[in-house]
């Protein structure tokens, strides 16, 4: 129901009087919670409280407030700024706002201003004011540096919840039957050489280390192609670290070194194994090379390979990325890749206190791109989709059903 400006201002006629100073700030800032944006300046006018009072009880009530006897605020001595010139905390929050991000009331909110230059502009409206003191207000007003968030995820498949479901139901089953789970993936490509590499980490006063002004990767020297196999079951990871192109052959052989570098000793009885993957890349369900590759996988292994892919555009969900790499690039941060060798012992040095072990090693393999699978050969893929989305749900069989 839309409140009229004179019913307001009947209200708080008859309700401030009776309360004391605390009392007031706190029923001002609850006003301007509920009517929202623009509230606080319809509550100043109907009630007659000042904007500085309605922000410092807004500050209170973020905080929790209990009862209490008390009706000033604790503390003394010499007043602050904002006590002998009380617009200077309504003019910042006026000219941060156009730059805040989320909701004016929230108790947690940010400016892609800088405190020097609301400084100046609060200098300049005649009002003395230093970066620090901007940045102290800036603290009342409920606003802190933050970072970008990854949060947006675009348009949603409509059963993406439901191959979630159906996703953590295959994994469910496949670990309660003793078998293999491993959740797959290609790390982002690395630059090989005296380059920066993000993060910092602990050297000499005074003598970091040098690399290179500019990022331009040296011809002679390729990209590193970290393919990570991660085992849910065991909490132990593999990393094959290539030097050609990130490709379905090379995404099958990484899982192939995996499983006969570890996966064979630490399941020696297995009858299937279950591959959980992005829906892109080298690994992803459109991939026919991929399945081609994983039916020769399941022909030398012997193992039934179930695949279940996570929904389009939810590739920070797989658990090898925030189970293992995240791992991997707190190890390494700070420090120049210099070689492959360093790669590859930085990568297997990488452990946590959850018990995460990582082996790695280079594949020096040549995996050849645009390479075409033709219908027939598609076709001859002992491949059966599950009756749930079985363009992302499917089974290699080692042999085909027929023979």
């Amino acid at each position: 129901m839309e409140v009229r400006e004179e019913d307001l201002v009947v209200f708080f006629a008859a309700v401030l009087p009776l309360l004391d100073e605390r009392q007031q700030r706190l029923v001002g800032a609850a006003a301007v919670d509920l009517f929202g944006r623009g509230g606080q300046r319809r509550v100043a006018e109907a009630s007659g409280l000042a904007r500085n009072t309605l922000m410092t009880g807004a500050k209170e009530l973020a905080a929790g407030v209990v009862a209490s006897p008390r009706v000033r605020r604790p503390g003394g001595g010499r007043k602050r700024k904002i006590d002998l010139n009380p617009d200077l905390l309504v003019l910042l929050d006026e000219m941060v706002d156009e730059e805040s991000r989320g909701d004016p009331m929230s108790p947690l909110r940010w400016t892609a201003k800088s405190t020097r230059e609301l400084a100046r502009a609060l200098t300049a409206a005649g009002h003395d004011a230093s970066s620090t003191l901007v940045r102290e207000l800036l603290g009342l007003l409920g606003f802190s540096l933050q970072a970008p968030t990854k949060a947006i995820e675009g348009k949603q498949h409509p059963d993406r919840d439901g191959q979630f479901r159906y996703l953590n139901g295959q994994a469910r089953d496949h670990l309660d039957a003793g078998e293999p789970v491993i959740s797959v993936d290609t790390k982002k490509k690395e630059l090989v050489g005296e380059y920066a590499n993000g993060g910092q980490e602990y050297q000499q006063k005074g003598a970091p280390q040098r690399v290179l002004v500019h990022d331009f990767p040296d011809p002679e020297m390729p990209k590193a192609v970290p393919y990570g196999v991660y085992d849910i079951g065991s909490n132990e990871g593999w990393v094959s670290v290539g030097d050609d192109g990130d490709t379905a052959a090379f995404a099958v052989a990484s899982i192939r070194t995996w499983w006969l570098t570890m996966g064979a000793a630490r399941y020696p009885h297995a009858t299937r194994l279950l591959i959980t993957a992005d829906a892109g890349g080298s690994n992803g369900y459109r991939v026919r090379m991929w399945k081609t590759e994983l039916a020769k996988l399941a022909a030398e292994t012997g193992l039934a390979i179930t695949v279940c892919h996570y929904p389009p555009g939810t590739s920070k969900w797989n658990k090898i990325e925030h189970r293992m790499f995240s791992f991997i690039t707190k190890n390494w941060r700070g420090r120049p890749l210099t070689s492959y060798r360093t790669i590859v012992e930085l990568i297997a040095a990488t452990t946590t206190e959850t018990g995460l072990t990582i082996r790695a090693a280079r594949d020096e393999g040549y995996y050849p791109r645009g390479i075409k699978i033709t219908n027939d050969q598609l076709a001859a893929v002992p491949l059966t989709p599950h009756d749930w989305h079985g363009e992302w749900n499917y089974r290699v069989d080692p042999h085909h059903p027929r023979e």
